[in-house]
């Protein structure tokens, strides 16, 4: 239990998910110079160093696997908890090594502990060259080339409008399968205990139509799967009056209505019912039933919600200023549940541990995991985060080995809970989207079916991309295994 809760401790309780990394592969086009991108944290991360490369590629860079062959080297960062910006911290000593051989090379910290620290980092950090925040990323071309001529530079302008919508990303890793596709920047929600309206700024919706022309692009090009993200993509609004500055085109065929996250969805699936849909992260107190019904109304839309509980006590939950109760969270389940089915996945994040929760509050997190029989979970324990209005406000009050054992029970509770879903899957036809090699056999590929659980069927006769109806033969808590029954059955 204990390397669990070693690998829990680093996932962040943000839109989407684990705090893991990923790097840049090598992209050779001719160009002089070489970026390298380490990115951490969420999935929003993730699509924004594809915004990122997307400009540095425009200004004379190609892509490097290898950080040593650089000239330039961003990391894109997470805040959301001390152990991401720690393991960032550690990074740079590595790279510290390459630069004493390299003087040259340009370093960078990008995203949210950017926004966070801002020009503390070069003071901190002797190394960094550059810090951008999120809404910056346009200026990093001029930062950089100022950088190479010995002048560090800042900029962690939050902006109103900001959205990127005109950028096409450079897709970073890309199995040419599955793709992200930003709706969305920022977040208005003050929970006390995150960081990210700080580091992110405040909420402003993307053009649809330039979301929809992404989302084409990607399909034109082989792409399968489209997930939708936003801090909160529920509470997207777009209008023509509200967002005419954001406004990429005029012409008088625009829609010119308020399009809402359940317009947008229709919007997006009717682009190819071969075009599956995901979305990430819903909130509980915006998500609504037309967003269900337009769900329920497309096959492919996964039916898949990740619906973020925190705390099953009203009472933590409005310490949490979460804006909703236990009554209220159930209630939306039950509306899931009435909708779209049992067979509906969900999932959530769970914070152990906040501040002055009792042990009858943590046993009403354990009590609404049993009622609303999770997929699975992203768990972890309270860390303060400086500047958050917990921080300034509530006490830090539980010892470190209480949170952790509480976490350990949440765990123990989800692994269970895990199981027997999974297991009510079994026996199941269910159709899968291919999308990669089984991480523990080269002759197994993985996909994930509408609930979003990933399926291990064996490789012979597949390809990425392929469709494919399987029958659900076992299961673990974390992984669903099939048999091949048919590739690329008729879905429309």
């Amino acid at each position: 239990m204990n390397e669990l809760i070693k690998d829990i401790d680093i996932i962040t309780g943000e839109e989407a998910h684990a705090v893991d990394y990923k790097t840049t592969v090598e992209e050779n086009t001719g160009k002089a110079k070489k970026i390298y991108i380490e990115s951490y944290g969420c999935q929003m991360n993730f699509s924004d160093s594809e915004i990122v490369a997307s400009i540095m590629k425009e200004n004379g860079y190609d892509t490097t696997s290898d950080f040593q062959q650089a000239d330039v080297v961003f990391l894109n960062t997470c805040s959301i908890r001390e152990k991401a910006e720690q393991t960032v911290r550690n990074r740079l000593n590595h790279f510290n090594a390459v630069k004493k051989h390299k003087p040259e090379m340009t370093i960078g910290i990008l995203g949210c502990m950017a926004e966070r620290l801002k020009d503390k980092l070069l003071e901190e950090e002797k190394i960094v060259d550059v810090v951008v925040g999120p809404d910056a990323y346009r200026d990093l071309p001029n930062l950089v080339n100022a950088a190479e001529d010995g002048q560090k530079g800042v900029n962690t302008f939050l902006s109103r409008e900001e959205t990127y919508a005109d950028i096409a990303p450079v897709r970073l890793n890309s199995n040419g399968v599955t793709a992200f596709i930003s709706i969305m920047r920022g977040c208005d929600n003050m929970c006390s205990f995150c960081v990210v309206p700080f580091t992110r700024g405040r909420e402003r919706s993307r053009d649809p139509h330039s979301i929809i022309a992404e989302a084409q692009d990607l399909f034109s090009r082989g792409f399968k799967e489209v997930t939708l993200l936003g801090q909160n993509v529920d509470s997207y609004k777009w209008s023509p009056e509200e967002n005419n500055k954001a406004r990429l085109n005029k012409k008088e065929e625009e829609v010119s209505q308020v399009v809402n996250f359940a317009n947008l969805l229709e919007m997006v699936a009717q682009i190819s019912p071969l075009l599956r849909v995901r979305f990430s992260t819903s909130h509980p107190k915006d998500i609504t039933d037309e967003v269900l019904y337009t769900m329920k109304k497309y096959d492919n839309i996964c039916k898949y919600i990740h619906l973020p509980v925190q705390s099953g006590n009203s009472r933590v939950l409005e310490l949490m200023n979460r804006t909703y109760d236990r009554e209220w969270y159930l209630n939306r389940v039950k509306a899931i549940r009435e909708i779209l089915g049992e067979e509906c996945g969900i999932s959530s994040d769970m914070i152990a541990g906040f501040c002055t929760e009792t042990e009858e509050e943590h046993q009403d997190t354990l009590s609404i995991m049993d009622i609303v029989q999770y997929d699975f979970s992203y768990m972890f324990f309270y860390s303060e985060r400086p500047g958050t209005l917990a921080a300034k406000k509530y006490a830090d009050d539980i010892p470190l080995d209480v949170k952790k054992r509480r976490l350990a029970e949440i765990i123990e509770k989800q692994n269970k809970l895990s199981y027997e879903r999974n297991k009510l899957d079994v026996g199941q036809e269910q159709i899968i989207l291919i999308e990669g090699t089984s991480k523990k056999s080269q002759v197994e590929l993985k996909g994930r079916n509408s609930a979003n659980k990933v399926v291990i069927v064996p490789a012979a006769g597949l390809k990425l991309g392929d469709y494919v109806k399987v029958k659900i033969t076992d299961c673990s808590p974390a992984t669903l295994f099939g048999e091949v029954l048919e590739i690329n059955p008729a879905l429309a």
